[in-house]
């Protein structure tokens, strides 16, 4: 789980973008870990969020994700 969140914070923190789609991050992730589980990934994530490294952006009709304090978010 740790080299998952590791994998995801790289990718968020080398991403172009400041907000990102699950399956963007998921494949970010799978480049350095083929083997990973979607499901897994999505855990590592939602772990990232509760320890407020990540946050959820909804645009209505999806969910997107962003690294906290990069880029414009709810709380600047």
């Amino acid at each position: 789980m740790e080299d998952l969140k590791k994998a995801i914070l790289e990718f968020a923190e080398t991403n172009k973008k400041t907000k990102f789609y699950f399956n963007d991050m998921e494949k970010g992730v799978r480049e350095k870990f083929p083997e990973a589980k979607a499901r897994d990934i999505k855990k590592a994530a939602t772990a990232l969020v509760n320890e407020e490294k990540l946050i959820y952006f909804s645009t209505g009709s999806s969910t997107m994700y962003g690294l906290k304090g990069r880029g414009q978010t709810e709380d600047h």
